[in-house]
């Protein structure tokens, strides 16, 4: 027998061919990465007339005060210090704020793409007081220009808002304008002017609903806030920095319930910043983390999740690729060790692209159909066409019909595998260990550094260079 029909010199070869597929392989995965972003944009093309991820804050009331700071400047190559008077605000957060938002959801396609896209209805009262001793401010009573306070609220995408927004301070109705929002929503929102000059307690009620996607987030301010959220949307994501206290998800919606401290915020109820955007650390999975420091904000946060993540399924599937190309080697290579086919090197190859595409036409056919019907039809087309080829390169129906019953078998798995993730890894593992096993029993006589094909079985009773 010739050197290449050696079987560990035919391992060797099949274990070369698998590393050429790796190629095909990460192309793939490149492609995936590339549908995604496409995706993406298509989505983000969708929201762009409408409202994007909303983070709402607010109310807060803003105090002008001015203020001396010193100023150094260089004049004539001296330096010359100056004192000159700022106007600055105190930020006064409500005592006490409850919210109520009710979400309606709406899928809008472009394409083959789909996102979702909301209208939030909020209501809300705040409590608010003027502190004896404004604290760690540094700001003295009668520097507050209370004539001149703002009522501020923040919403992070100013386009979603409409023009029902109302506000009644003690029964009077606020006069809302544009601009001077928080920055917690970046700046953006609406604000109304009131004359706080005797200082007393106020009560504000208020309603608002802006339109947005995806996501909305609140960002709570104050001595406690309640937050209570409704929608028929079935597949909620929560995350941020708070999560609900109390949930309710079904088939008809969900309701959620988040009831904040001041202690767990971390910033006093009157303070001089405005602390910024809360800072998503984990866009893919709605992470917005809390943060040291009293200048980031933290916020409570609402997914509308699509119920399959088309991609992140067919990354994971393409993430088993091996398998199916390994078990698949392995059962032409016993039929070859040990039946006698003879299968050449450009068949593992077109046997192994075979396999590669089905990814590709998963992903082609997913993002039109949805991944259920996709699965179906690829896994079909290429189980029939590895099935076709194998009773050629085998010559027989009899192999090439375990092959095809191989390949049901493994497609089968994965989707199995996709579908129970807690799972996937210990499945894996034990099927990978029957395999070796099975391979290992399969060629215990096979001859791997000679040109014969199987050694001859030991003897009972006798060592290896021992005679009977």
């Amino acid at each position: 027998m010739s050197v290449d029909r050696a079987p560990g010199y035919k391992l060797l070869l099949l274990a070369l061919v698998g590393a050429a597929l790796i190629i095909p392989l990460m192309m793939v995965y490149a492609l995936i990465y590339d549908r995604q972003e496409q995706s993406q944009i298509a989505q983000d093309a969708i929201t762009a007339g409408w409202g994007k991820e909303q983070i709402i804050a607010g109310p807060v009331l803003a105090i002008p005060y001015e203020s001396e700071r010193t100023q150094t400047e260089n004049i004539g190559g001296q330096n010359i210090i100056r004192t000159v008077t700022v106007l600055d605000y105190l930020y006064i957060s409500p005592v006490k704020q409850q919210v109520a938002t009710a979400i309606e959801p709406e899928g809008r396609s472009k394409s083959i793409y789909e996102t979702v896209i909301y209208r939030a209805l909020n209501r809300g009262t705040a409590q608010f007081e003027l502190p004896d001793d404004i604290g760690p401010s540094k700001v003295q009573r009668d520097q507050l220009k209370l004539d001149q306070v703002e009522i501020r609220f923040g919403a992070s995408d100013p386009r979603g808002l409409q023009s029902d927004a109302e506000a009644t301070l003690s029964g009077v109705s606020l006069r809302l304008e544009p601009g001077n929002g928080l920055a917690a929503s970046g700046g953006s929102g609406f604000h109304g002017k009131i004359d706080w000059t005797g200082g007393e307690p106020l009560e504000l009620e208020y309603s608002y609903s802006l339109r947005g996607s995806r996501a909305i987030s609140l960002v709570p301010r104050g001595g406690e806030t309640v937050w209570q959220v409704t929608s028929p949307w079935p597949h909620p994501g929560f995350g941020g920095s708070f999560l609900p206290e109390t949930t309710d998800v079904g088939d008809d919606g969900f309701d959620g319930s988040w009831r904040i401290a001041n202690l767990a915020l971390g910033q006093a109820i009157a303070m001089t910043d405005d602390p910024g955007p809360p800072i998503d650390n984990d866009a893919s999975s709605g992470g917005i983390v809390r943060n040291a420091g009293s200048n980031v904000s933290m916020a409570a946060t609402i997914h509308l999740v699509e119920p399959v993540d088309l991609y992140s399924q067919i990354d994971r599937a393409v993430k088993y690729g091996f398998l199916f190309i390994g078990f698949t080697f392995l059962a032409f290579f016993m039929f070859d060790v040990i039946g006698g086919a003879r299968v050449a090197t450009a068949e593992y190859l077109l046997t192994g692209a075979g396999l590669v595409l089905f990814f590709v036409m998963l992903l082609a056919f997913a993002e039109v159909t949805g991944f259920v019907i996709a699965y179906l039809v690829a896994s079909t087309a290429i189980i029939g066409l590895v099935t076709a080829y194998s009773a050629a390169i085998l010559n027989s129906w009899k192999r090439a019909r375990i092959i095809g019953a191989l390949l049901i078998g493994l497609y089968a798995l994965l989707y199995v595998l996709l579908n129970l993730e807690a799972w996937s890894l210990i499945i894996g593992t034990v099927l990978l260990f029957f395999a070796l096993a099975g391979v290992m029993y399969a060629t215990r006589h096979v001859d791997w550094t000679e040109g014969t094909k199987l050694r001859t079985p030991p003897v009972k009773g006798t060592e290896s260079g021992q005679p009977a």
